[in-house]
């Protein structure tokens, strides 16, 4: 009776429709926004200790930023210390690509990647944190962006943004008694135009 009784389950589930497969979930898309390297700017200032500026500028660099699925942004930052430099002061620019500052011979790439943020940061202002990684030292810093000129901030203006550092944490601790501490990097950021929908 019982063996009867399993033939005849087994049967019916020989004849039943067979489970629905289950779907793949979906892959995870980001949309990446590229920098415009040809119309964006990135450079640093140093002060002497007599108050004098010293700015330099990063020829080559990359910037990227990526679209989270829940609308949140990540921009990624590289900059190429062996191009650094500082315009018309031959000497400088070698000292800031030598072993006393930058040390580009050992340590090519500057590289930021911030935590996610909300986009608005970008109209209204405010903090982007991160983590610089700067010869071979990381640390947590903040961008500092500036709220938008225009309404389409990064296409029809720039959005700027500033990160003060303290080169002595990064080992970059020579000329003390000359230069300030305080290293300000400076972000004038051009994004290539929106893909359309």
């Amino acid at each position: 009776m019982l063996l009867g009784c399993l033939l005849a389950l087994a049967a019916q589930a020989a004849c039943a429709d067979p489970p629905a497969p289950i779907p793949a979930p979906a892959p995870v898309t980001r949309q990446v926004l590229e920098f415009d390297t040809a119309r964006s700017r990135f450079g640093f200032e140093i002060r002497t200790r007599l108050g004098q500026r010293i700015e330099g500028v990063f020829p080559r660099f990359e910037g990227r930023i990526e679209v989270l699925s829940d609308g949140r942004h990540q921009v990624h930052l590289r900059m190429f210390t062996r191009y650094v430099e500082i315009p018309g002061k031959n000497r400088y620019t070698g000292w800031m690509r030598g072993e006393e500052f930058f040390d580009s011979a050992r340590y090519p790439v500057v590289e930021f990647d911030s935590v996610p943020y909300w986009p608005d940061v970008v109209d209204k202002g405010g903090g982007v944190q991160g983590r610089l990684i700067l010869r071979g030292v990381s640390h947590p810093e903040t961008l500092r962006v500036e709220p938008a000129e225009c309404p389409r901030a990064g296409y029809d203006c720039d959005v700027v943004s500033r990160g003060n550092v303290q080169r002595g944490r990064y080992g970059m601790d020579s000329w003390q008694l000359a230069l300030s501490d305080r290293v300000t990097f400076v972000l004038r950021a051009r994004l290539s135009e929106a893909p359309k929908p």
